[in-house]
């Protein structure tokens, strides 16, 4: 039986964690424009580091997927597991300004290789979370980007 044929569904609890996570991308975008100015480019900074962390999260799923034989064994999953990671830690690099832009990209790039990929998984049910959590973390984001 192949991933594809054996749909997975979207757990209550995973579902429940996921939408919690969108919970600091909006807290800090909000204080990155609210808070104190003493203290909004330490919140600008602070979604920055967040929004890399979940990018690297968000390719390291491909790859624990890889790892498990959901696909075939080509090097593809694997080369994408590491490049949000890459482009995250890049973005830590940058102006805050452009990380927290380059980040709400990543983020895009990323649902849109999922929304390919989740169904060859079995996975085509978890794309609605995907969409929303990424909606509302790349506007996030931006908001930030726009603060710094």
């Amino acid at each position: 039986m192949t991933a594809a044929s054996t749909p997975l569904p979207l757990p209550r609890w995973a579902a429940r964690l996921g939408y919690a996570g969108v919970l600091p991308f909006v807290a800090l975008a909000a204080a990155a424009w609210w808070a104190p100015s003493a203290h909004r480019g330490q919140a600008a900074f602070a979604l920055l580091a967040y929004g890399a962390t979940i990018a690297s999260f968000i390719g390291a799923i491909h790859w624990g997927l890889a790892m498990r034989g959901l696909l075939t064994p080509q090097p593809g999953p694997f080369v994408w597991g590491v490049f949000p990671s890459l482009v995250a830690w890049v973005a830590l690099l940058l102006p805050l300004a452009q990380g927290l832009f380059t980040l709400a990209m990543l983020l895009g790039m990323c649902l849109a290789v999922d929304r390919r990929s989740y169904p060859a998984y079995g996975l085509a049910q978890w794309l609605p979370m995907r969409l929303h959590l990424t909606l509302v973390a790349a506007l996030s984001l931006l908001a930030g980007a726009v603060a710094a």
